[in-house]
């Protein structure tokens, strides 16, 4: 189960009380700057759910996750002393900020650089989500695939699979002052608030369900592809439907198909994921796998949520209520904080003990904002752990 970035774990604290130290003197380090002035025009509809993302005070002071590059990188001077400070940061923390690269655009070097801690990348192979390589056809980098339009609540990367990520190397190539900040949360911090309410004793019990909707590529020849989210094809990477149910099915999907060969795909499993170099339990769940995903995304923001692509429900395949989603959304927006990208930063974030998402943002003409992403070795799920919560 544990490779590299796993193993480099376990040599943290068991207990989970290890002390955060800053990595960096503070004036070296960049200042949030966050464009609050932006109001999207296109919102959700009535009486929808809108992620905060933070509370305006980032859960952790970027003084403690960031590290100064110093331009050493674009000199081709990665020392032993920024190697293991950046691997010693990640260890302790779970979160690296990379600033000061002076790589820009260079993605190939960028993927090289977030090798210090994601060594052994993986190659997407299928999921819900769309996942191109980037024009650049750096191997194992690939795009983001989001519209700036729609907010993206926070979540684990591929929770809803068997096989899921134990890390991202998020790699910006091009960047806007005050727009486009990425947001993490910590999910160590969100799991002790949610383990204190009845609501996450209820997701402790009953477990959860991830319901995905994959339509069929050949179905919308020469139609509009407006309300599309991912087709069958994509999502997978085959033509042939039998090899998309084999595929599913190692990632431990059950899987029905419907007319015009529409694929729906269902995985039962814990809300929780243990994490073995803390020893317990942490959330491995978020809203971002339910029909409200979509609410500002483009096109299919005008599809009733019954037909939209994904849904998230308890194990008994119960619906949540309004006020559990809300105190689902609220928990991870009090733990949220800002990345905020120059070209040339990377980000590398621990799958398990911290989610990402960002709300919308807005460019001018002229203005870029491009995040690449390469995915870690994966590992096999098992749930949670009795006695480890």
């Amino acid at each position: 189960m544990f490779t590299s970035c796993s193993r480099s774990f376990i040599s943290m604290c068991r207990t989970g009380t290890a002390r955060y130290v800053s990595v960096a003197p503070a004036h070296t380090l960049r200042q949030t700057i966050i464009d609050t002035s932006f109001v999207p025009s296109r919102g959700p509809q009535p009486n929808r759910i809108v992620p905060r993302f933070w509370t305006g005070t980032p859960a952790l002071d970027s003084s403690v996750y960031q590290v100064d590059c110093h331009n050493a990188p674009a000199e081709g001077k990665v020392d032993d002393t920024l190697r293991n400070q950046i691997r010693s940061t990640f260890e302790k923390i779970g979160l690296v900020h990379l600033v000061n690269t002076g790589l820009g655009s260079d993605q190939a070097r960028l993927k090289e650089l977030a090798g210090v801690v994601l060594d052994h990348p993986m190659e997407y192979t299928g999921g819900a989500n769309s996942r191109n390589q980037t024009e650049d056809q750096v191997p194992y980098v690939y795009e983001t695939g989001a519209p700036k339009e729609a907010y993206l609540q926070y979540h684990h990367e591929m929770a809803y699979v068997s096989k899921s990520t134990t890390m991202l190397a998020f790699c910006c190539t091009q960047a806007v002052e005050g727009k486009g900040a990425m947001f993490v949360a910590d999910n160590v911090k969100a799991t002790d608030m949610l383990m204190a309410t009845p609501f996450g004793q209820k997701l402790r019990e009953k477990g959860i369900c991830y319901v995905r909707k994959l339509t069929d590529r050949k179905e919308f020849e020469g139609r509009s592809e407006v309300e599309v989210y991912n087709h069958w094809q994509q999502s997978f990477s085959t033509e042939d439907p039998a090899v998309a149910e084999v595929l599913a099915n190692q990632r431990g999907l059950q899987v029905e198909w419907g007319p015009g060969r529409f694929m729906t795909t269902r995985y039962y499993v814990s809300a929780f994921e243990y994490f073995p170099p803390l020893d317990r339990n942490l959330m491995f769940a978020s809203l971002a796998d339910d029909a409200m995903w979509f609410d500002t995304w483009p096109g299919i923001c005008n599809v009733p949520d019954k037909e939209r692509p994904l849904e998230l429900t308890y194990g008994d395949d119960v619906s949540f209520t309004q006020e559990e989603k809300q105190q689902f959304i609220d928990v991870y927006d009090e733990v949220g904080i800002p990345i905020v990208w120059s070209a040339g930063d990377i980000a590398l974030v621990c799958n398990w003990r911290f989610l990402h998402g960002r709300p919308q943002y807005d460019l001018n003409r002229g203005e870029q904002r491009h995040l690449a992403v390469v995915l870690g070795p994966t590992f096999d799920r098992i749930g949670a752990v009795d006695g480890k919560y």
